[in-house]
């Protein structure tokens, strides 16, 4: 989710600059920073955001420069002879009235047009140049997942072998519980009937059994493999298959009867932890 995206287009009336930054986090949350004067597009950004995003805290922030207005004077040639006209009129009834100021009709309101700023049709580039803006935000973002997906199948690759390995030590592991079984009886000379020999021989076996787990723990591997590969907001899928992955990992270690085992179960944790703190920049 941890994405840049910075926009600057030119228009006919100035420049607008968007930049988009966002941060990993469990839920969407928005902020904005926007001109005054462009405060009502929030609602529309909002929108064209929550279509395109499902997680991460993104703050999108706007510049717009407008350029000067241009010094050529524009006037209203209706009110200036209205008002000639008025005066004229004043001057026939005033003996010595002075002559009309050319600078100070300039100065009456309304004489001096400026050319109006069309808001509704910038308010229209904006949001265009704006998605742009998330259009490259978004690409950003699938290719930092795609880089990160790479690095979630090569854990998965090491947990998959650690699985394979501990499978293939289980026969040695039970058998080894049973010699151990018996030396310990052998050297408290404790004579113990053969049908509950096998009995505690079983037992230890149960005990020591974690072919459950490893097969959950394949199950699991598999799918988020499959998730991957899916693609599209994949993120809090991911964050639940991680907490199946250390539930087993947890199982594991609390089964476990020999030091390999152990180490095994360790090894998982400290890749599905590697996993999590990847899996959290998804979204």
């Amino acid at each position: 989710m941890t994405a840049f995206a910075h926009l600057r287009s030119e228009f006919s009336w100035g420049s607008a600059t968007w930049e988009l930054r966002s941060v990993n986090h469990r839920y969407l949350e928005l902020s904005f920073k926007l001109p005054e004067a462009w405060r009502q597009l929030e609602p529309v950004l909002r929108d064209s955001l929550r279509k395109q995003l499902q997680r991460g805290k993104l703050e999108c922030s706007l510049r717009v420069q407008m350029q000067e207005q241009s010094r050529d004077l524009k006037l209203n040639n209706q009110l200036v002879n209205q008002i000639l006209q008025a005066a004229n009129s004043l001057r026939s009834d005033i003996a010595h009235a002075a002559p009309i100021n050319v600078l100070e009709l300039m100065r009456w309101p309304g004489v001096m047009e400026s050319a109006e700023i069309d808001g509704d049709a910038i308010q229209k580039e904006l949001a265009a140049s704006f998605e742009q803006a998330l259009t490259s935000h978004v690409e950003n973002r699938e290719r930092e997942g795609k880089a990160l997906g790479e690095l979630v199948n090569q854990r998965l690759d090491s947990i998959e072998a650690i699985v394979t390995e501990v499978r293939g030590k289980m026969p040695d592991i039970v058998n080894l519980q049973k010699t151990k079984l018996q030396q310990r009886l052998a050297e408290l000379q404790v004579e113990l009937d053969p049908e509950r020999l096998e009995q505690e021989i079983a037992l230890l076996a149960q005990k020591a059994d974690v072919d459950e787990e490893l097969d959950r723990l394949d199950t699991h591997v598999a799918e988020v493999r499959r998730v991957i590969r899916k693609g599209g907001a994949v993120g809090r899928r991911l964050d639940f298959l991680m907490q199946e992955l250390n539930r087993e990992a947890n199982t594991l270690s609390s089964k476990a009867v020999v030091v390999d085992s152990t180490q095994a179960a360790v090894e998982l944790k400290v890749l599905i932890e590697q996993m999590r703190e990847q899996i959290q920049n998804l979204e």
